[in-house]
């Protein structure tokens, strides 16, 4: 191994998980109980040795212990840490990562009850704006994280890859035939029809909905003007109901939701991944990702998929022993909302307040649709990025009902770049000046950035009144 991996809260959790005592799991893999409890520490790295031989032992896959995930959470806690609210605590670096790593769970408690305060201060506000209005706030159960939120972070920490999903979706794709097709939707018809007497017809009007099933009458209707493929990824999802229910009820009994609107938007999002693996199925995409240098424009042509389908299907590739580049993949609204985050990677998204200026996601918005643009660009931490932005429109029904546009980014560490075919021309080369981009103006260290918004949490805005840049206030750490 290149570098020493440190990962006792993960050998922990494996002990833990078997109801095994240091002792006990010391015996287990040849291994005094002090040089386990030395690793669980991390007073000493995990070696090669001792991951073949749990391996081995437990069955445990090995990217249990990658580094990405424990940077992710240190990086979730240090947003947290940065609040004007803990201003006075001074929580450094080495601080979160020894809590991240020595008490999970009390990690996961501060995230649960900053998120609900988050939430409460936001009602709050909206209380105060419905005040304004002349309107009544309505009084209601206490604050909690929303059930959007709670599903988005499922996903977000497990590098939006379910494997029982995935794998049941190829299988499925494999028997249908999809990958060899003419055309999917054809194929996904003539087999609803031939497997469940499920028969799919097509209505011009749109009222509301781009699909209608009838259970009584086995019938799917489906909005006529929408694109092949974005029909090909709804009979998709229907599919995912009709024969994998039982695997998504297993899923989301295994997340542990906190509440039953968070489980019926899991199910939804599970269907959704479901209909994605399966218009696109592991092995095949791919291997066909790798051939094509990522171009997803390709893709997209020859796969019979979306644009966007595409690109969150790249970000998914992260079978154990099959992983494919990890990407990350977002999506943004014109207002600037997440609308879908999901990151293989180290890239760190906001998770309050909006993200960087600088990151070329929010330029897509002045291409035009389809049109690819790409930088290279550095965080804080010193990563740097192959970051690949586009926007897209969506289909209008007409005139009343307006245009719908996001933009999508993806990306990857600039490691990978000569593997992505939107990195040609770019200088991703060591030496090369990147866009410096940060996650968001809220914890961003780059204090003479001149597109900042307003200053870092941690610091104290001041007025110079003998100069003044483009930033009309300069900064110092707060007392």
């Amino acid at each position: 191994m290149s570098k020493k991996l440190y990962s006792g809260h993960t050998l922990r959790q494996i002990r833990s998980d078997f109801g095994l005592s240091q002792v006990e799991f010391a015996k287990k893999i040849g291994l005094s109980t002090a040089y386990v409890n030395q690793i669980e520490n991390n007073n000493r790295p995990v070696t090669a040795s001792v991951l073949l031989t749990i391996n081995r032992i437990f069955g445990v896959d090995l990217s249990a212990f990658e580094q990405n995930d424990l940077d992710r959470v240190v990086q979730d806690l240090q947003e947290i840490f940065a609040d004007t609210q803990f201003l006075t605590a001074s929580v450094g670096r080495q601080e979160v990562h020894e809590l991240v790593t020595r008490a999970p769970g009390v990690t996961k408690a501060i995230m649960d009850l900053y998120g609900a305060l988050r939430t409460y201060h936001d009602r709050e506000a909206n209380e105060d704006d419905l005040v304004q209005l002349g309107g009544s706030p309505e009084s209601g159960p206490g604050p909690r994280k929303s059930a959007y939120e709670e599903v988005r972070d499922y996903f977000h920490y497990m590098d939006n890859y379910v494997d029982s999903i995935d794998r049941a979706a190829e299988k499925l794709s494999l028997e249908i035939g999809l990958s060899k097709a003419p055309s999917k939707f054809t194929a996904l018809t003539t087999w609803l029809q031939e497997r469940f007497g499920i028969s799919v017809t097509e209505f011009p009007d749109y009222r509301g909905t781009l699909i209608r099933q009838d259970d009584f009458a086995r019938t799917i209707a489906l909005y006529s003007a929408i694109p092949q493929s974005t029909k090909s990824f709804l009979l998709g999802s229907v599919v995912a109901e009709l024969c994998v229910r039982d695997l998504i009820s297993e899923e989301v009994t295994r997340a542990r939701f906190k509440t039953k609107s968070a489980e019926s938007i899991a199910r939804l999002a599970l269907r959704n991944y479901f209909a994605g693996a399966l218009i696109l199925a592991y092995d095949d995409f791919l291997k066909t990702a790798a051939e094509t240098r990522h171009d997803i424009q390709l893709l997209s042509n020859r796969l019979d998929a979306s644009i966007e389908t595409v690109c969150h299907r790249l970000s998914t590739l992260q079978r154990p022993g099959a992983k494919g580049l990890p990407f990350y993949f977002v999506k943004i609204d014109r207002a600037g909302n997440v609308v879908k985050r999901h990151s293989a990677t180290r890239f760190q998204f906001a998770r309050f307040g909006g993200s960087c200026p600088r990151w070329n996601v929010h330029q897509a918005f002045e291409q035009n649709s389809n049109k690819f643009t790409s930088q290279v660009a550095q965080m804080p931490d010193g990563v740097r990025y192959l970051c690949v932005a586009t926007s897209i429109t969506k289909h209008q029904p007409d005139y009343r009902s307006g245009e719908r546009r996001y933009a999508l980014g993806i990306g990857c560490e600039v490691q990978y770049a000569d593997a992505v075919v939107y990195a040609d021309g770019l200088a991703v080369d060591e030496i090369s000046s990147p866009e410096p981009i940060g996650v968001n103006c809220r914890i961003c260290p780059r204090d003479n950035c001149d597109q900042r918004a307003f200053p870092a949490v941690d610091k104290e805005p001041f007025i110079d009144s003998g100069q003044r840049g483009i930033v009309p206030y300069r900064v110092k750490a707060a007392d």
